[in-house]
Protein backbone atom coordinates (compact mmCIF):
# COMPACT_ATOMS: atom_id res chain seq x y z
CA UNK A 1 0.00 0.00 0.00
CA UNK A 2 1.36 3.70 -1.02
CA UNK A 3 2.03 6.12 1.99
CA UNK A 4 -0.78 9.07 2.32
CA UNK A 5 -0.05 12.01 0.14
CA UNK A 6 -1.09 15.38 0.15
CA UNK A 7 -1.26 18.58 -2.36
CA UNK A 8 0.54 21.42 -1.77
CA UNK A 9 1.38 24.59 -3.90
CA UNK A 10 4.69 26.27 -3.62
CA UNK A 11 5.51 29.98 -4.46
CA UNK A 12 8.36 32.27 -5.40
CA UNK A 13 7.88 35.91 -6.84
CA UNK A 14 10.00 38.44 -8.10
CA UNK A 15 9.60 41.66 -10.21
CA UNK A 16 9.17 39.93 -13.23
CA UNK A 17 7.27 36.80 -12.73
CA UNK A 18 5.66 34.08 -10.52
CA UNK A 19 6.70 30.86 -9.82
CA UNK A 20 3.74 28.52 -8.65
CA UNK A 21 4.34 24.81 -8.38
CA UNK A 22 1.14 22.40 -7.49
CA UNK A 23 3.10 19.17 -5.87
CA UNK A 24 2.28 15.72 -4.24
CA UNK A 25 3.89 15.35 -1.48
CA UNK A 26 3.88 12.34 1.31
CA UNK A 27 1.61 13.29 4.17
CA UNK A 28 3.42 15.28 7.23
CA UNK A 29 6.74 16.82 5.26
CA UNK A 30 8.19 19.42 6.30
CA UNK A 31 7.98 23.07 4.47
CA UNK A 32 12.06 22.84 3.83
CA UNK A 33 11.14 19.01 2.43
CA UNK A 34 8.66 20.38 -0.30
CA UNK A 35 10.66 23.50 -1.38
CA UNK A 36 13.28 21.64 -2.18
CA UNK A 37 10.80 18.91 -3.52
CA UNK A 38 9.45 21.32 -6.05
CA UNK A 39 12.50 22.55 -7.92
CA UNK A 40 11.66 25.82 -7.33
CA UNK A 41 15.42 26.39 -5.83
CA UNK A 42 17.10 24.84 -8.75
CA UNK A 43 15.13 27.65 -11.14
CA UNK A 44 15.42 30.70 -8.78
CA UNK A 45 19.31 30.45 -8.25
CA UNK A 46 19.50 33.52 -6.03
CA UNK A 47 16.57 32.13 -3.44
CA UNK A 48 18.81 30.68 -0.35
CA UNK A 49 16.42 29.44 1.92
CA UNK A 50 19.49 30.18 4.82
CA UNK A 51 18.59 33.63 4.28
CA UNK A 52 14.93 33.91 2.45
CA UNK A 53 11.75 33.55 5.04
CA UNK A 54 9.26 31.10 4.15
CA UNK A 55 5.53 31.37 5.39
CA UNK A 56 2.10 29.38 4.69
CA UNK A 57 -0.87 31.71 3.56
CA UNK A 58 0.80 34.77 4.03
CA UNK A 59 1.97 33.85 8.06
CA UNK A 60 5.54 33.41 8.72
CA UNK A 61 6.55 29.72 9.28
CA UNK A 62 9.89 27.66 10.02
CA UNK A 63 11.39 25.66 8.00
CA UNK A 64 10.33 22.06 10.42
CA UNK A 65 6.75 22.83 10.29
CA UNK A 66 4.77 19.97 8.99
CA UNK A 67 2.60 20.83 5.71
CA UNK A 68 -0.84 19.86 5.62
CA UNK A 69 -3.24 19.41 2.45
CA UNK A 70 -3.98 22.40 0.03
CA UNK A 71 -1.27 24.80 2.03
CA UNK A 72 0.54 27.33 -0.16
CA UNK A 73 3.87 27.64 0.70
CA UNK A 74 5.60 30.83 -0.09
CA UNK A 75 8.92 31.98 -0.15
CA UNK A 76 9.76 35.51 0.68
CA UNK A 77 12.69 37.38 -1.18
CA UNK A 78 15.22 39.82 1.38
CA UNK A 79 14.14 43.19 0.98
CA UNK A 80 15.73 45.21 -1.08
CA UNK A 81 14.99 48.37 1.19
CA UNK A 82 14.06 48.89 4.85
CA UNK A 83 10.50 49.50 5.54
CA UNK A 84 11.23 52.41 7.67
CA UNK A 85 13.57 54.38 5.07
CA UNK A 86 10.81 53.89 2.78
CA UNK A 87 8.06 55.08 4.67
CA UNK A 88 10.58 58.11 5.84
CA UNK A 89 11.24 59.03 2.03
CA UNK A 90 7.50 59.31 1.18
CA UNK A 91 6.74 61.55 4.25
CA UNK A 92 9.79 63.68 2.84
CA UNK A 93 8.52 63.86 -0.51
CA UNK A 94 4.54 65.03 -0.05
CA UNK A 95 5.84 67.37 2.70
CA UNK A 96 7.57 69.12 -0.14
CA UNK A 97 4.86 69.19 -2.45
CA UNK A 98 2.92 70.30 0.56
CA UNK A 99 5.31 73.02 0.64
CA UNK A 100 6.18 73.97 -2.75
CA UNK A 101 1.85 74.18 -2.75
CA UNK A 102 1.80 76.27 -0.19
CA UNK A 103 4.46 78.52 -1.39
CA UNK A 104 2.57 78.69 -4.70
CA UNK A 105 -0.65 79.92 -3.02
CA UNK A 106 1.64 82.52 -0.64
CA UNK A 107 2.74 84.24 -4.31
CA UNK A 108 -0.31 85.01 -5.49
Amino acid sequence: MTAPTITVQVCYATREHQILRSCTVPEGISLHDAIKQSGVLEEVKECDLSTCRVGIFGKLKSLDTPLRDQDRVEIYRPLTVDPMVSRRRRVAKVVKEEARIASMKKSR
